[in-house]
């Protein structure tokens, strides 16, 4: 059949419509006219593959990269960057209405990665049967990958290296320096995070940064505060973070859920409170503990658009939103981070 894709979905696919039904075409852009070829059917919608481009669209340019459209890993190459930040900013804020129920949403400017390739510090491949590489998009099978070009050189030589060894079956993590902690994979875009975070807080009494990691928050904004908490479920961050703390940092090791009931039944009113999830975003327990408590002022940030409209529709009777900040922090993928801003009712 033959489709106009008149938006993108979150996750990279292309949304077009024929007789009522939805159907989802990767690699195609807005104002595209399309002949796809259906894969599979659903009630309410419909996955295709792209078979020919009758109307191109002037945002398309040739991906730099051999693997694309079989990767599973990027699914923006062939979209202009300032295309694709355009894309994903209203993503956020679709998502934050339709998800969060959130009538209205105070979004800032997307905020770019200073290098839209070579930018990650880290991969993760996997090897079977002598075939290094990532999952061939939408299939379980592995695609043979000699370079990434999202990835630093220093991560690619790596890579080369990894290669050129006999390696057992299995995952392997490919980076610019070895951790026993999760770290930002964008260093770029991080300090652009960090930048945008201290803008928004407002210096006072406490800091508490929950899901700290090894502190990078905590780290950079503890001369901002009388006194900074971390708390941290990963030992090996927890222990770091303690190696480098000034006296006004303590750094707690356990269950966010757990422990934040107890840190802010002190000074809550006067406690500046950081939520740096996971993509599941925050659970239950800690949403019910933030609407007892209510600190004066949450700083979210996520990486899954739609468990953080979930998390802003349960907090939104309060909290105010301030203001929704979208950042790149994976160019050329459909990933998205994003830095919310809120106050105490």
């Amino acid at each position: 059949m033959q489709l106009t894709i008149h938006d993108i979905a979150f996750g990279g696919k292309g949304v077009g419509r024929s007789e009522g039904l939805v159907v989802f075409v990767p690699f195609t852009i807005p104002g595209e006219t399309a002949t796809v070829e259906i894969t599979r059917r659903k009630k309410n919608f419909a996955e295709a593959e792209l078979v020919s481009l009758e109307t191109r669209s002037p945002d398309r340019v040739e991906p730099p990269c051999p693997y694309f459209e079989r990767c599973g890993g990027c699914a923006y190459q062939h979209i202009a960057y300032p295309a694709q930040l355009a894309l994903k900013a209203s993503q956020v804020e679709q998502t934050l209405r339709r998800v969060g129920k959130l009538p209205e949403v105070p979004m800032r400017p997307m905020i770019a990665s200073p290098q839209p390739y070579g930018y990650r510090n880290r991969i993760r491949v996997h090897v079977a049967d002598g075939v290094v590489g990532f999952y061939a998009w939408g299939a379980e099978a592995l695609l043979d990958i000699e370079q990434c070009p999202i990835a630093s050189p220093e991560v690619n030589e790596r890579l080369r290296e990894l290669r050129s060894r006999a390696l057992p079956d299995g995952d392997y993590t490919v980076a610019e320096q070895r951790s026993r902690f999760f770290e930002l994979t964008n260093r770029g875009v991080a300090r652009e995070m960090l930048a945008v975070v201290e803008q928004l807080i407002t210096p006072g009494a406490r800091l508490v940064d929950a899901y700290c990691g090894a502190g990078f928050f905590s780290r950079h904004l503890r001369g901002r505060f009388e006194e900074v908490i971390g708390i941290e479920e990963n030992e090996f961050a927890v222990e770091h973070a303690r190696s480098v703390a000034k006296p006004n940092e303590r750094y707690l090791a356990g269950d966010v859920a757990s422990l934040l009931p107890e840190v802010l039944a002190e000074e809550a009113g006067e406690t500046t409170l950081i939520l740096d999830p996971p993509a599941i975003g925050v659970s239950a327990r800690v949403i019910d503990t933030l609407v007892a408590a209510r600190p004066r002022e949450l700083i979210y940030v996520s990486c899954n658009p739609a468990t953080l409209a979930r998390d802003l529709g349960m907090l939104r009777g309060s909290y105010r939103l301030e203001s929704v900040t979208p950042l790149d922090m994976f160019p050329q993928t459909a990933e998205i981070e994003a830095v919310a801003h809120l106050r105490r009712s």
